[in-house]
């Protein structure tokens, strides 16, 4: 496929734009960034991408070309600029389930796109907006503020391409352009397991928090503390208070041998069930425990494991996952790019390995080593930090090993399967782990992703009788709403002023406009010795640029500042970074383009505690108009909406029930959930 893009674009006669991808929009790589978002952005599509001879909806596209030189391809970056007053879609639903629906409307969407493997040879077509097949679709408005909308990796069906490889893409996107915050609503599954819930419970926060992404909001009125506090009640649970609670069930067996015997493959003590989880993700494709012969029966494996223990001559070596070498070294470099390069480094070991057909002996110079990674590493030093940390570290299903080669003399870098090597963790397997093994069809570390679905599904999503931790469990299942935020920056060396500047709600006409909050306000860039005349020009000129409303924005105060006149120098009156409140006149409050949420005068009062809208299926009353939760007025989702519905607030008032219910509605302002949190124990949570 990358090939034909290449030749294809030999034909023609216009610029192309081929870039490597490893270390696309690096800092200073193609291009330095250092205004704001809507400055960057307009920079990137001039130096770095070509418009394309067609349009999708009317709207231009560019493109841009990133070469992934390791796998040999070639595959396009789509760059559509979205007007808002000419689409079909003025308004954003995404905004309104991050909870910003009262965001002013920006003019211009900006969407980056990176099709299925399938359609990189192919036009882009007028529902590509729609596709969920992308291997990447993120969208971020004029003012800075986006959201990550789709990533589809390997499991997501691309051949090419990992989901960390795009997310790492996605970050350095988003950081090179200086956007402001992103919101990625996380529904991503791993074979049938939500990861929300798997990562949650084994790392404290998602798959998306690797790269900064935290608690944004929760649906169904669910707030940051109540999900912190589920996650923190989820992972803390004893493994050994686990046996004991499947004691008497059909499920003891199978729970007892998975926990025995991932706590004899450890190296560190399991206690909790994060311990147990976090161990079997990192192990991955372990297959210590199993041996060459399938057809063996565990009692006799065990026992030659534990007979080949006692026969050791020799200590056992040792072996320590890169990521946690990488944790806790005090680098300049973030952990995950050290990650990344022990990933490279690994992948030519491997490549090196297959192309002479020598399992598991063959291997690299440190020079050598240092050659292949920098065909995907601009950063020598990076590549020399990381090579001296890796001696008998656990990359991925590769344990890699430095020794000298007695015939070379040279020093050398070798990798083998960790199911291949000799594990001194082995040598813990309890004495009766194999007669646990009859009841379970599947060894425990023959198949580590089957052992945590099976755990999954037997702990996590079936906790016996405690109503407690499956309202728990609930609770970060109900969280998928995550945001990650830049901080603003000011650059002291830099010879600009910078602010964030905020329109007054005392502008005439704006107090109606703003009642579901106040929206952010705008950063605005001036040279070191502006006045404050030059400063309302600059804060007008942004503005304008950015939000529908303002095409004619007069700015005729600056709060703090209404005693001076205009051809006042800024410096020493205002320091650089700070917040700063405008009053104006002319802004379009006729126009329907105000707010993101739409024009529409609707309202959120269900009883779960929510007060906007969080992108669940809901049901309005039809006769307060007030919009609630489905599943909170119990009809699910399996069900048909009734195509008339009053809520109990509404029937109570019209026919006042004889007994006194058992719980209060949100209409009145209560937030009582059903059932109470008091009855299930969950004071600590809710």
């Amino acid at each position: 496929m990358g090939l034909e893009i290449l030749e294809a674009y030999k034909k023609k006669k216009r610029r192309s734009n081929f870039y490597s991808f490893q270390n696309f929009l690096d800092p200073g790589y193609p291009i330095t960034s250092m205004g704001t978002f809507r400055d960057n952005i307009r920079l990137f599509l001039q130096e770095c991408a070509e418009l394309e001879e067609y349009t999708v909806e009317g709207m231009s596209i560019w493109s841009t070309f990133l070469v992934h030189k390791n796998r040999g391809i070639v595959f396009p970056l789509y760059t559509i600029e979205e007007n808002v007053k000419s689409s079909v879609r003025t308004f954003c639903d995404h905004c309104r389930c991050a909870g910003w629906s009262h965001h002013f409307v920006s003019k211009k969407k900006y969407h980056l796109i990176i099709p299925a493997d399938s359609e990189w040879n192919k036009h882009l077509d007028d529902g590509v907006f729609d596709d969920q097949t992308h291997i990447l679709h993120g969208l971020i408005h004029s003012n800075g503020f986006g959201h990550l909308i789709c990533v589809n990796g390997i499991e997501g069906g691309s051949q090419f391409l990992s989901g960390r490889e795009v997310m790492d893409l996605w970050d350095r996107i988003c950081t090179n352009f200086r956007a402001r915050k992103i919101t990625v609503e996380d529904v991503s599954k791993k074979h049938l397991m939500d990861l929300r819930l798997l990562y949650g419970v084994a790392y404290g926060h998602t798959w998306f928090g690797r790269w900064g992404y935290k608690f944004s909001h929760g649906s169904f009125g669910i707030m940051e503390h109540n999900y912190e506090k589920a996650i923190e009640m989820l992972s803390s649970v004893e493994l050994d208070q686990v046996i004991d609670d499947f004691r008497y069930t059909s499920r003891s067996n199978v729970m007892k041998q998975m926990i025995v015997s991932y706590r004899g493959l450890s190296n560190t003590p399991l206690i909790t069930i994060r311990d147990l989880f976090r161990f079997m993700l990192a192990v991955k494709s372990c297959n210590s425990v199993k041996e060459k012969q399938p057809n063996v029966a565990p009692v006799v494996r065990a026992r030659s494991l534990r007979n080949a223990a006692l026969n050791k001559s020799e200590k056992s070596v040792r072996y320590i996952k890169f990521s946690n070498v990488a944790a806790s070294l005090d680098s300049r470099w973030p952990v995950r790019r050290l990650e990344f390069t022990a990933d490279v480094i690994v992948d030519a070991l491997r490549e090196k390995r297959e192309a002479t057909n020598r399992f598991g002996s063959c291997g690299m110079s440190r020079q050598e080593a240092r050659d292949a990674a920098r065909l995907h590493i601009g950063d020598t030093g990076l590549i020399d930090y990381v090579l001296k940390s890796m001696n008998n570290v656990i990359v991925g299903g590769y344990v890699v090993r430095r020794a000298v080669n007695r015939a070379t003399r040279v020093l050398e870098y070798t990798i083998q399967e960790l199911r291949n090597c000799d594990q001194p963790e082995q040598e813990k397997l309890p004495m009766n782990s194999s007669s646990l093994m009859k009841d379970y069809d599947v060894n425990p570390g023959t198949d580590v992703h089957t052992d945590v679905l099976c755990l999954y599904n037997n702990l996590l999503l079936s906790f016996g009788q405690s109503d407690v931790m499956n309202f728990a469990v609930r609770t970060v299942l109900d969280s998928k709403q995550f945001v990650k935020e830049w901080p603003f920056r000011d650059d002291p060396d830099d010879s600009l002023l910078r602010f964030i500047c905020c329109i007054l709600p005392s502008c005439i006409g704006l107090e109606d406009l703003l009642t579901k909050g106040h929206p952010p306000g705008e950063v605005v860039e001036v040279p070191l010795h502006s006045t404050i005349g030059d400063l309302k020009i600059a804060v007008e000129s942004a503005m304008r640029d950015t939000y529908c409303i303002m095409d004619n924005l007069m700015v005729t105060d600056i709060v703090g500042m209404e005693h001076l006149e205009d051809n006042e120098v800024l410096f020493g009156i205002v320091e650089s970074g700070s917040e700063l409140w405008v009053r104006g006149f002319g802004l379009d409050l006729d126009s329907e383009l105000k707010n993101e949420g739409g024009s529409d005068n609707w309202k959120v009062n269900c009883r779960c505690g929510a007060r906007d809208d969080d992108g669940e299926r809901m049901i309005s009353c039809d006769i307060c108009e007030i919009w609630q939760h489905t599943r909170c007025c119990g009809i699910e989702d399996s069900e048909a909406v009734p195509p008339l519905f009053v809520c109990e607030a509404c029937c109570n008032s019209l026919a006042p029930p004889r007994a006194e219910n058992s719980f209060v509605f949100g209409h009145y302002g209560a937030t009582a959930l059903v059932p109470c949190d008091s009855q299930l124990g969950m004071d600590m949570i809710y």
